[in-house]
């Protein structure tokens, strides 16, 4: 009898402990789940009503912190800055400025240079941050990149400061050859010789102001309004008669060929000035007694056909630093002789804006000592007829400096005389080179 009591009495227990355990389950279930998740921490519950919508249309990257600096909503943009790394605010100067803010409820704004994420590189990235409470509990960081614009700043206050110093060097020598002409009145030589110099510097002012109204036109025009279909034998010819006489005083022979029958769509006078531009460089930076070559291709891309010029010359060449600078406003290679030219630096400027507004590219080929290769890439005039291709390929330079067009032989078909009919098979280049 008193074995099945404890037996009974242990059942009991058991119950009773049973029941107990269960009851502590089930509040702590409901314990977890009335408790908040990280995920319910970045939800539009605990913003303000409308907050939410007004943070999605921003410019600005924009991060909102709780009382425990958690991060309670940031933007797409603020991870991409790396504003925001594993739930928290990354920056600490935009951290303290959260704790001011919190603290007595007064709006910040400072201005600070960060590193770049995982790019290597040493330039920082420039942003502007704002801080403004958010409520009673909430802080609202509002950032904003400018780096873009200090960038273009920076290309402004260059340009400027470009723009002053050629500007005055001419000027300057202009004012001391009046003096000098003044001084020898009585010296008929010295006059002559003064005269000479000073319409040499008015020739270089007036490139220059002319470059500059040029850059400027070709930087604020619209060239595809007036648009129409330029044959590209045209262009070429152009080219050449611009710089013929140039090249005839160093013996330098100019070919060309390949243009039957391609034409771009663009503004003809935008177009044979930077093409002219290109010629131009290669003459003036040739040797004597050496070959400039001009030649022309269709080739196939995705968006449809574009149409490829390159010039090719035998000159000094570019080394592989300053073919990343070529294009910049002013960036001359080789600062003397560009002087000596008559060069403005703005010339390679020019061509890659024309290019640009057309909806084309421009890539250079270059080995010091070797010569240089400037192709333009343009959409092709879509009242063109198709035709077969030729099987030729799009990678590469058309020309280089051992191509018939630039570096062969006396007795090739190509000649400095006026351009070939090029629908004759002798006007175009026989082959093609890849340096």
């Amino acid at each position: 009898m008193n074995v099945d009591a404890a037996v009974a009495a242990a059942a009991a227990i058991a119950g009773v402990c049973t029941g107990v355990i269960a009851m502590l389950a089930f509040r702590w279930s409901e314990r977890d789940q009335a408790r908040p998740t990280r995920s319910s921490l970045h939800t539009d519950a605990v913003l303000p009503p409308g907050v939410d919508t007004v943070l999605s249309v921003l410019r600005s990257s924009a991060v909102v912190l709780d009382e425990a600096d958690a991060v309670v909503k940031a933007s797409s943009a603020a991870y991409a800055l790396g504003l925001v790394r594993g739930g928290k605010l990354a920056v600490e100067p935009m951290l303290q400025m959260a704790h001011d803010t919190r603290r007595d409820g007064e709006i910040r704004q400072v201005e600070l240079d960060l590193p770049r994420r995982g790019t290597g590189r040493g330039d920082a990235l420039a942003v502007s941050a704002r801080v403004a409470p958010l409520g009673s509990r909430l802080v609202l960081l509002l950032v904003e990149d400018l780096t873009e614009a200090r960038r273009i700043e920076a290309v402004r206050r260059d340009f400027v400061a470009n723009v002053s110093h050629e500007l005055k060097t001419p000027v300057g020598a202009l004012s001391l050859l009046s003096e000098a002409v003044m001084d020898a009145s009585q010296d008929p030589e010295a006059v002559t010789r003064f005269a000479g110099r000073m319409q040499i510097e008015a020739t270089r002012l007036t490139n220059l102001v002319q470059e500059l109204i040029d850059l400027s036109r070709v930087q604020n025009d619209h060239p595809l309004e007036d648009a129409e279909p330029v044959p590209v034998g045209e262009l070429v010819a152009e080219a050449v008669d611009r710089c013929r006489h140039q090249a005839s005083t160093k013996q330098i022979t100019m070919a060309a060929g390949g243009t039957a029958d391609l034409r771009v769509w663009g503004n003809r006078g935008q177009l044979a000035a930077a093409l002219g531009n290109l010629v131009e460089n290669a003459v003036n930076y040739s040797p004597a007694r050496t070959r400039v070559g001009i030649a022309a291709r269709r080739v196939a891309a995705p968006g449809g056909d574009l149409i490829e010029i390159a010039v090719t010359d035998q000159g000094i060449g570019i080394s592989q630093r300053d073919r990343e600078r070529v294009f910049e406003r002013f960036y001359r290679v080789d600062p003397a002789r560009s002087r000596a030219t008559g060069g403005t630096g703005l010339g390679l400027s020019i061509v890659k804006h024309v290019v640009a507004s057309h909806g084309g590219e421009v890539n250079v080929w270059s080995a010091e000592g070797q010569g240089s290769t400037f192709t333009l890439r343009l959409p092709e005039a879509g009242t063109v007829r198709d035709r077969e291709r030729d099987g030729r390929g799009s990678n590469g330079p058309l020309l280089g400096p051992d191509d018939p067009a630039v570096g062969g032989s006396e007795d090739e078909t190509f000649t400095d005389e006026p351009l070939p009919d090029s629908s004759t098979p002798s006007a175009r280049p026989s082959r093609q080179a890849h340096p």
